[in-house]
This record gives C-alpha cells, structure tokens and sequence, in this order.
C-alpha cells in the first residue's frame, strides 16, 4: 500500500483525494501526452462523504489520502458522479473497507455501475434538484445526461460552493498542483481545449443548454472541482465558462488546417502550393502531416479553424489508411459550421478524392470545390490550381467570419 499519500484541504472540511496517472499515454484514442489525475473528493460532516473514486489500480493511493485525514470506515456515503471506469473502477474494493450506509448515483448511474460492478450493496437514485443534509453541510444533484454519459451528474456543495462537476470542464493533465491559478496558462488552456475537442465536441448542443440551465438555478460557484485535472476557482470559473460556451458554439474561424498524407510526396506538393493561396491572402494556415501529427492533436487544432482541407493519395483504391483513421475519429465528433474541400494524387484509380468528398457531405461541411485530383505528380498547371483553391477557400472563410 502507498502509506505516504497525504489528502489536500481544498476548503474548510474539504479536501482532495484522488490519485496522479503520470505514465498514462492513451485514452481510448486520444494521446494523454501530459497524463491525467483521478480526482475524488472527501466532505467532513456529521455524515462523512467520498465524492466518486478513481480508476482501480490506483485504489491504495487513494486510500492513503483517505487515511491522513480520518478511518476509511468513518465515511458514511459514497457519491457516484460518472460509472465510468476511471471513476467507479475502484468502487467495489472501496466500499468493502468503509461499509458505507448509502451509495447515490442518478438512475442510468445504477444501471451502468450493475453492469460494470456488479456491486452486492444497494444503490440508492437521486436527481436533479434533489437534497441530502450531512449535518452541517448539505449538497444537491444536477443531472448533466449525455455530458458525456447517459449517467454523468453533478453534485453542489451548497455551504462551501462547490460544483463537483465530473468529467465537464477538466483536462488530461497530471500535475502536483491541486488548482487551475497554480499552472502555466498556457499548458492549463491547451489541455482544456484538447479535452473539448476529444471528448465532449460532439454534445456541444448539450453543454450549451447546461451553462443556460446553470445560469438559471442562480446557485453561487466558488469551486469547479473536476473528476480530471485541477480545480477552478475565483477568476477561473468565468474563464472555463466562457470557454465552453465559445467552444460549444463552433463559431467559424479566419483561420484553415491542411491535413494530409503522401506516398512519393505529390500530395504534400500540392498541399504545400493550396497554403501558398491562403497564405497569398492574408489568412492563417498549419500544414498538418499525419506523419507528424496525432489524430487527437488534430482535433484540437480543428476546433478553432473554420476551413478544413483533406489530402489523400489513393492506394488500393481507397483512401490512404491514416487518412482513414482520422476522418472516421472526426466523424465521430461531429464538428460543425466548417467549409472544406478534397486533394490528392494517384497512379491509375484515383478513387481518394472523391471518397473524401463523400465523407465531407456526410460531416455536413460546405464544399468549397470539386476535389483535385493529380496523377503521378502535379505540373506547374495543377499547382497553380491547387494556389486558387487556397485562395478561394481563404476569400470564403473571409465572408463568412466579417458577418
């Protein structure tokens, strides 16, 4: 067991538990390239609280943590924000330890903790708006579905203000510092917006209708304090806010991402000559190699570029396998309001181009051109046109950002 894992006081009787995954790399697809935390959280009352657990090999450190501020057996209820494993993984080990009275979650919360646990204690099902008093403090439950499980759900720490959030506003970052103000702005922000990006792009329509719904329950956050990375607090509550109503907006940015592979390097020509005319105008353009670049760093740069323009050789008359890989992980995260077009070279079949054309249709981008295709390797002709599909795509981005 790791004995020397000591809690953290976030607030009076509150404090940080949870454990730092500082090797972890992958999550189901996205590269964790910072690590991450499991966060979970111990209320002190007359009836003690652990606020959700962390992932199961990580179960001793947390613990620790428990034990330096009381018994593990002195906890009284254990709440389940999100039965995702990472947060429920080490549920059943630690309610063999504390015993507790009662285990709350929201209702698609005991669905999902039966099927991954199995547990042998009774589950006890809250919703939104519901009140438990721990003598001294009490918290509340706001059902958050979709965001980004059908069983995700906050809890409100009334007297202190605290908004135990789970996965929303948290980041994949492994730090030893407990709260946002104590980490370089722009590692905090990146990751922020990297998490976004991979996990919760696609409820976008959600989130929106969340901050709205915060915003009308009138209650007073001091504290943000997320199943992942660190805790927002003071000037870092407006800043995540708004960040999240930005992001969730996808509101069209001046700004394109050219994203491609190459065989023999004729699709690089012809995407190196298509930045040229975004540049030639005035726009922001970033070369993106899917030799060089993750799928899920991609997807981050993504969010803040209203043109996206795809560049594939064909080989076996498809389209390139990494090309392949990255357009079904967009697709699954369903960015909105962007223009694009499609690229690539070829040596007798050329199907590639049109198959990313059709990918483009299906993920609802506006169609700036009809895709070139080069076989072999592009003449001085084809570059040029592909330097006035850059020049087109930047003019339109133009138009539609000025509005």
């Amino acid at each position: 067991m790791r004995s020397s894992a000591e809690a953290i006081k976030i607030s009076e009787n509150v404090y940080w538990v949870g454990a730092i995954d500082w090797e972890i790399r992958n999550f189901h697809g996205y590269n964790t390239s910072q690590g991450t935390t499991y966060n979970a959280y111990l209320i002190l009352a007359e009836k003690n609280v652990l606020v959700d657990t962390v992932k199961l090999p990580f179960f001793d450190e947390m613990l620790a943590r428990i034990s330096s501020i009381i018994a593990p057996s002195e906890i009284d209820y254990i709440i389940s924000n999100h039965s995702e494993m990472d947060h429920s993984g080490a549920l059943i080990k630690t309610a063999e330890i504390i015993k507790p009275e009662k285990v709350f979650c929201s209702k698609n919360g005991a669905e999902a903790l039966k099927k991954h646990l199995n547990p042998n204690f009774e589950l006890t099902v809250v919703k939104t708006g519901d009140k438990i008093d721990l003598g001294g403090k009490t918290v509340s439950f706001i059902e958050t579905r979709m965001l980004h499980w059908p069983d995700s759900m906050f809890t409100y720490l009334h007297e202190d203000r605290i908004l135990f959030s789970q996965d929303a506003f948290g980041m994949h970052l492994a730090s030893s510092e407990r709260f946002y103000d104590k980490i370089d702005n722009y590692i905090l922000e990146t990751e922020a917006e990297k998490y976004y990006a991979n996990i919760l792009l696609p409820y976008s329509d959600l989130i929106l209708k969340l901050l709205s719904q915060i915003s009308s329950l009138n209650i007073d956050i001091k504290m943000i304090a997320t199943d992942h990375g660190p805790i927002w607090r003071n000037n870092g509550i407006c800043k995540i806010l708004s960040l999240y109503e930005k992001w969730a907006l996808q509101k069209p940015q001046n700004r394109a991402i050219i994203i491609f592979d190459t065989m023999w390097g004729s699709t690089t020509k012809m995407a190196e000559a298509i930045s040229d005319g975004i540049i030639a105008t005035g726009t922001e353009v970033k070369l993106m190699p899917l030799s060089a670049n993750h799928r899920s760093d991609i997807a981050t740069e993504q969010l803040n570029s209203g043109a996206i323009l795809f560049g594939s050789p064909t080989l076996n008359n498809n389209i390139f396998p990494t090309m392949a890989d990255l357009i079904f992980y967009l697709k699954g995260l369903r960015p909105k309001n962007k223009i694009g077009a499609a690229f690539g070279s070829y040596g007798w079949s050329g199907e590639a181009t049109r198959q990313l054309d059709s990918f483009l249709k299906e993920m609802k981008f506006e169609i700036v051109s009809e895709p070139i295709s080069v076989k072999y390797v592009p003449t001085r002709d084809e570059l040029n046109k592909c330097f006035e599909l850059g020049k087109k795509i930047a003019e339109k981005l133009k138009s539609l950002t000025q509005n």
